[in-house]
């Protein structure tokens, strides 16, 4: 299989740097009662005395939706959004041990990080613009089409992902109890992408020994490395 954003993306986006990764043994996956606990209360610490808005990874995120002709309170990035939920629930929702662990670690170095079941996904995944033929799955059941010209992380099989990059993952490839093989990507724009996306991976890599799931591969996708290509292990 494969990951990678099309030469599209990449000449409009230039200083973009993605992190991936690809977990094994997802389905033996157990978080620890607590085992969060420290890392969101760092999360909480931070968001008393700074908004989400104001970070500089966050203000990179909001600057590229804005460039792309969308509102960015209106469609905020995965960690942004997340930052903002947990500022006003004081806590985090349970969905799933790697889904949970990565939400926390996506709001304590503010930058989004998708997961993906390899079992769902046709080929690979691009990130790529919209042609019109591709279809996406909400997690209401609802079935939608994407915008044309609009990014996405799209399959062989024209199945949308995630919608408008990183605002929205679908339910046709959420992790679930079933879920062993799980692509994990995450990226970033601002000055700071490959010194914080080096100590995600450091902390991601401390989080699946604890987790008791194997990372079987992982890269550094810049300009000048654009392409991942891994094997699917059920």
């Amino acid at each position: 299989m494969y990951f990678y954003h099309s030469d599209e993306v990449w000449d409009r986006f230039p200083k973009l740097v993605a992190l991936v990764l690809v977990v094994h043994q997802v389905r033996a996956a157990v978080l620890k009662a607590g085992a969060l606990e420290e890392t969101l209360a760092r999360v909480g610490a931070r968001l008393e005395t700074t908004l989400e808005s104001d970070i500089p990874a966050i203000q990179a995120w909001r600057q590229a939706y804005a460039d792309m002709g969308l509102k960015p309170t209106q469609y905020r990035c995965a960690a942004e959004a997340l930052l903002r939920r947990f500022r006003k629930a004081k806590h985090q929702q349970d969905f799933h041990p790697l889904v949970d662990t990565l939400n926390a670690e996506s709001m304590h170095a503010a930058l989004p990080i998708a997961a993906f079941d390899c079992a769902c996904i046709t080929g690979g995944v691009v990130v790529r613009h919209a042609n019109g033929l591709e279809t996406h799955r909400t997690f209401q059941g609802e079935t939608e089409q994407p915008t044309t010209g609009e990014i996405i992380f799209a399959d062989e099989a024209n199945q949308a992902h995630s919608r408008r990059w990183v605002f929205r993952q679908g339910a046709e490839s959420a992790v679930s109890s079933t879920s062993n093989t799980v692509l994990i990507v995450a990226e970033a724009l601002h000055g700071q992408a490959r010194e914080d996306l080096h100590t995600l991976h450091e902390r991601i890599a401390y989080r699946a020994s604890e987790l008791g799931v194997l990372i079987a591969e992982a890269d550094v996708l810049t300009n000048s490395n654009r392409r991942f290509e891994f094997i699917f292990g059920l």
